[in-house]
């Protein structure tokens, strides 16, 4: 017996089809769709077709207009720090692009925020940076990468709003997303770097410590050791 899709799968699934034929310039900018060829090609209603492209136009995509159709817009107008638009680009060939302009954002607001977290962070956060290191070192342990992945996201979600600045914490799930990348699309070794891990302990004792200089420098060393790694697994 065949289970039917409900509407809110169909329309994630749609939704995942044309975010990643956008991103792999199936579409190029200036084509022109209707609500009816997309339902009519991808086999959904034209209400599930709308919702998706109504997210898409929310993301600087596509626009839809009436009496025009549903516009392709130039990468320029994209909204390119949405989650979602990372993960599809980084489910890409676009994703060697993606992950060092990620890489140079991070470099830009993490350190950055381990500092002011030093200064910022409360008792709870501050425990739980060190219960997450600890997930990291026993999931590393063992090469439980999904487990390791849960963990290093706390870690980064709980530095980001330790810092006490709401647009620094609005990039929690950007962060997200590269972890993410990272380890569904085979870029983490089998077992995490001892090193990484390390760096990770060193960042979360800083801020415990109310260390900005030494939160800060660790940091940095977590997103180079990660820019380092992540070379040499595309490379390799």
């Amino acid at each position: 017996m065949t289970v039917p899709r409900v509407h809110g799968a169909l329309h994630a699934e749609l939704l995942d089809a044309l975010g990643e034929r956008l991103v792999a310039d199936g579409l190029p900018a200036g084509t022109v769709l209707t609500l009816e060829g997309i339902a009519r090609e991808h086999g959904v209603s034209v209400p599930v077709a709308r919702e998706a492209v109504r997210v898409l136009d929310s993301m600087g995509m596509l626009t839809s207009r009436r009496r025009v159709g549903v516009t392709v817009q130039p990468r320029e107008r994209w909204h390119v720090f949405d989650p979602r638009l990372i993960r599809w680009r980084l489910a890409g060939d676009d994703r060697a692009a993606q992950l060092l302009s990620l890489a140079e954002l991070r470099r830009g607001f993490e350190p950055v925020a381990a500092s002011l977290a030093a200064t910022r962070a409360t008792t709870e956060q501050c425990a739980t940076l060190a219960a997450a290191v600890s997930d990291m070192a026993v999931h590393g342990r063992t090469g439980d990468l999904e487990a390791y992945l849960v963990a290093d996201v706390r870690f980064h979600a709980t530095l980001l709003a330790a810092s006490g600045n709401e647009m620094i914490r609005a990039l929690a799930d950007v962060v997200a997303e590269v972890l993410a990348g990272r380890t569904h699309h085979d870029l983490m070794p089998a077992r995490p770097n001892p090193v990484a891990i390390a760096l990770h302990d060193a960042v979360a004792r800083a801020v415990r410590e109310g260390d900005a200089p030494a939160a800060e420098a660790a940091m940095r060393g977590i997103i180079d050791e990660a820019a380092e790694a992540l070379g040499e697994q595309a490379g390799g």
